[in-house]
């Protein structure tokens, strides 16, 4: 059962399209939803999309047809929908380095400081509230005070002074002003309406609870980079996002993965990603690798860490479970940390300093993954005509960095090949003319000879 679980993989009627071969029209629809988890879930997420994207031969994850993504992971499905290559991700968000639009045009890189730009607007507004809450809570204390002398009113008569609390400690307005730009350049959309494939970005309506999907009916005209800000609005982190007349925060509030979105457009296989699980302290000591006897030790961070974990995971495994009976001729594929993985648990959920070091670990345990469960995955993704390349997950030397340089350096030689071929197209239109000159000059010289 753990291992079905760990796969997520339900036995289906086997399709006989292959999807590295056929148009979108007619292969099966294949869909992708990537879980939230903080800046964190999204560097890990990149590492297991690099993976991936590498390893699958017959996948092309900009081709997808439907995309889901919940918090962190609703800023990677919207640049892969709007054809951000994995590798262009990285770049931008892991290496902090610019990348080039599909006009060629470069665009500015994602500093970390983006996301960490304090909500000045917000702490604005809360101390406005001040002096009227502090008079309110001043004549509630006295009048209680004058009732019963002797009962203490002090928690009861200032308690509306929470209220002057910040909702949120960082500005997520920055957020979508640049994802605004990066969708704004030529090639991409800034609009649902405008993409080829589905997007759906989950939030969360603050005063109802209910979950929305924006991109579909009835919230597809919302811009993709406000409904990436409401998505990844986590509460207390980031202040809730006021959306035509709504406040939104993040999705994962009521769902942890959201797949059922894209098997609900008919999506056959769906890639799952999920960042975050709860650590096995006692699983990771029988395999020698205790970072610590006792989660308490690490104090309250640690324990909240592992509360909220543990939480979103086990609401996650009831999702995949109904998923078993009631698309019981779909796949549904989950990539998640092994339960004793302390790099990925014991990482702060909001450092920005280790984003490479986290990519780079995601990328390698995928590919792990990935060759551990080959006997499990390879008849599943056979169906969809999409083949594991052994070859690359053998390579026990292969890193980021040597994969990415490699990719720079077949970039950089097919620009010299089509400069190349560009200056000999221009030789051969030179030539073209000249022998077209030439002709024209040695007619004219016999018109002038019969005529004499």
């Amino acid at each position: 059962m753990e291992d079905e679980l760990v796969t997520k993989a339900v036995r289906g009627k086997r399709a006989t399209t292959n999807a590295a071969t056929t148009n979108a029209k007619s292969r099966p629809k294949l869909g992708l939803a990537l879980a939230g988890g903080g800046p964190l879930g999204a560097m890990y997420e990149i590492g297991v999309l690099m993976a991936l994207d590498e390893a699958l031969d017959g996948l092309d994850l900009n081709e997808m047809d439907v995309y889901v993504g919940v918090s962190a992971g609703s800023f990677i499905s919207a640049g892969l929908a709007n054809k951000f290559t994995p590798s262009e991700i990285f770049r931008m968000f892991i290496e902090n380095k610019v990348s080039t639009a599909l006009s060629g045009k470069k665009m500015a890189a994602l500093s970390p400081e983006v996301f960490l730009r304090p909500a000045f607007g917000e702490y604005f507004r809360r101390v406005k509230m001040l002096p009227p809450l502090v008079a309110q809570s001043l004549l509630t204390f006295a009048q209680k005070k004058i009732r019963h002398p002797f009962k203490s009113a002090v928690l009861e008569s200032f308690a509306p002074l929470a209220r002057a609390l910040p909702t949120g400690v960082f500005d997520n307005d920055a957020i979508r002003h640049f994802l605004h730009q990066a969708f704004s350049h030529p090639g991409r959309t800034d609009d649902f309406r405008q993409l080829d494939k589905k997007l759906y970005s989950i939030a969360t309506d603050l005063d109802t609870g209910e979950s929305v999907r924006f991109g579909g009916q009835g919230f597809a005209h919302i811009p993709i980079s406000q409904a990436v800000q409401a998505s990844a609005a986590l509460p207390g982190l980031f202040p809730p996002v006021l959306i035509e007349g709504h406040y939104y925060v993040d999705g994962a509030l009521k769902k942890t993965l959201n797949a059922s979105v894209a098997l609900e457009e008919g999506a056959q296989l769906v890639l799952c990603v999920n960042p975050l699980v709860p650590f096995d302290a006692n699983h990771a000591k029988r395999h020698g690798r205790p970072p610590m006897q006792k989660l308490s030790e690490g104090g309250l961070p640690t324990v909240l860490s592992q509360t909220f974990r543990a939480i979103i995971h086990s609401r996650m495994q009831v999702g995949l479970q109904k998923y078993l009976t009631q698309y019981k001729d779909r796949d549904v594929v989950l990539f998640e940390p092994a339960k004793d993985d302390a790099e990925i648990f014991f990482t702060n959920l909001f450092s920005y300093t280790t984003r490479k070091r986290v990519c780079e670990h995601a990328y390698q345990r995928t590919r792990q993954d990935l060759l551990k469960r080959r006997h499990a995955l390879t008849p599943i993704l056979a169906k969809y005509g999409i083949t594991l390349n052994l070859d690359i997950l053998r390579d026990t030397k292969r890193t980021l960095d040597q994969r990415l340089l490699k990719q720079r350096q077949r970039v950089s030689a097919q620009t010299q090949v089509k400069a190349l071929t560009t200056d000999l197209s221009e030789v051969i239109q030179d030539l073209e003319r000249f022998v077209a000159q030439s002709r024209g000059k040695t007619a004219d010289s016999s018109a002038a000879s019969t005529t004499v």
